[in-house]
């Protein structure tokens, strides 16, 4: 081809001229694709997805052989997940768990189940612990299982059901949450 410079006599102008257009490219791609977008202020928080406690609650109530309870949480609280687990091994048994979004935007971990308390921990954690204090929280005694880099670990025995608290929330929303769950009564 008589009108291409010699490699040897190209240079980063030549380079960026031939990169435009697969920018470019790229760009139309994902527009199409939706899978990019341009937010110069940094990512904004979505809308917190609606779920129904009480009706999951009811349910597990309702299919578990334990004990379980719908704590009554603070108006700006949403539910937002929840799910069935079953922890395997020595100490296991069914696990019931929901999810609240607080008013401060943090996330708070409700589990309830009839497994031991170490193999509970043990399940959440992915490691044994350690415990690192007790706090009472209305009628129950919270164990609490701390370790840098973690999320913190609360769990009270409450007979037949031992109850796990963990999340991003404050000490203060643990205590309102852990409160809130010792004077709920269980579901029939």
């Amino acid at each position: 081809m008589a009108g291409d410079k010699p490699r040897i006599l190209q240079n980063n102008r030549d380079i960026i001229w031939s990169l435009i257009p697969l920018v470019l490219f790229a760009i139309v791609i994902a527009g199409i694709a939706r899978s990019c977008s341009f937010s110069p202020g940094g990512p904004t928080a979505g809308p917190v997805p609606q779920f129904d406690v009480a009706a999951a609650l009811n349910f597990d109530a309702a299919e578990m052989g334990f004990p379980i309870r719908n704590p009554v949480v603070p108006e700006g609280w949403q539910p937002n997940s929840g799910s069935r687990g079953t922890v395997a091994g020595d100490g296991g048994g069914d696990v019931s768990t929901v999810g609240y979004i607080t008013d401060a935007g943090r996330y708070l971990q409700l589990s309830q189940s009839n497994a031991t308390e170490d193999a509970l921990v043990r399940w959440v954690a992915g490691e044994p612990r350690a415990s690192t204090g007790v706090e009472q929280f209305g009628p129950a005694s919270w164990v609490q299982y701390t370790q840098e880099g973690s999320e913190p670990i609360w769990v009270a025995d409450l007979g037949t059901v031992r109850v796990l608290l963990t999340g991003s929330g404050s000490t203060e929303e643990f205590g309102t949450l852990a409160t809130a769950v010792g004077e709920a009564q269980p579901l029939s």
